[in-house]
């Protein structure tokens, strides 16, 4: 009797994961499905000489699709992503890339153990690969920063969540209230965060042109509402609203709204 339930689970199981391997919309449903499926399996008990024992719950469809990774040529790096090396897994803070004159294309990253917090620096060539690991991704709204830390909460279920700020890189310093961000998390872990890619800010002072100048510059250096400083054309004045890219900190346009 023993037999019989274990091979009938071993057979379920199987033909579950088989199935969540394809990409129809039934599928998916089955891939929701399958650790619910999986505790169920599990809680049920098989006589075994007068006693009974559990079988361990299969891990969430998630988790293991997380751990499977995909080889990808490192030129592809960007900061957030996240890679296995040598055993350890590691978020990229930082990607520069580099042109080597005839030597070709490299990219020198800044890596993060996501357990240790230590740093790493390595310089990759364009033809070495690295294991990218799949990071599941949620929508969250800033609440407030406060010191090192946002303070976010998911708009379906109202979770809140603390974050440190860092994990947004240098666009941590547009964060505002209100704002839809983008967490990336692994084995529900918050490793990386992004914001929008352009955001509105205020001119609070602009740089006033140097004296003796034969002809106006094109560009000057505003300063915005977040404390930051950009180049922007020479014929914005405090108060005016503009579009900033958080990507490049550059100007884009005046928001007319």
């Amino acid at each position: 009797m023993r037999g019989l339930h274990h091979l009938k689970r071993i057979s379920i199981v199987r033909s579950l994961f088989s199935f969540s391997n394809t990409t129809s919309p039934g599928a998916l449903t089955t891939r929701r499905s399958l650790y619910s499926v999986s505790r169920l399996l599990s809680s049920t008990p098989y006589a075994a000489g007068g006693c009974c024992r559990e079988t361990p719950p299969l891990q969430s469809p998630w988790s293991a699709v997380q751990r499977r990774g995909v080889k990808v040529n490192a030129i592809q790096l960007r900061a957030g992503n996240v890679i296995e090396r040598t055993g350890r897994t590691f978020r990229v803070v930082e990607a520069e890339h580099k042109q080597q004159g005839r030597g070709g294309a490299s990219i020198q990253v800044e890596l993060r153990d996501v357990d240790t917090g230590n740093k790493l620096n390595l310089r990759f060539g364009s033809e070495e690969s690295v294991e990218k690991v799949f990071v599941e991704e949620k929508s969250f709204t800033c609440l407030y920063a406060e010191g090192d830390t946002a303070f976010l909460i998911e708009p379906n279920t109202f979770e809140q969540v603390e974050v440190p700020l860092d994990i947004f890189g240098k666009a941590a310093v547009y964060l505002k209230e209100e704002m839809k961000v983008q967490l990336q998390l692994y084995d529900g872990r918050a490793l990386s965060a992004s914001i929008p890619k352009h955001i509105t800010c205020t001119v609070v002072e602009t740089q006033d042109p140097m004296k003796g100048l034969t002809s106006a510059p094109r560009y000057k250096r505003a300063l915005l509402d977040n404390g930051s400083t950009i180049q922007v054309p020479s014929y914005l004045e405090a108060g005016e609203k503009i579009v900033i890219n958080t990507e490049d900190d550059s100007f884009v346009k005046r928001d007319n709204k």
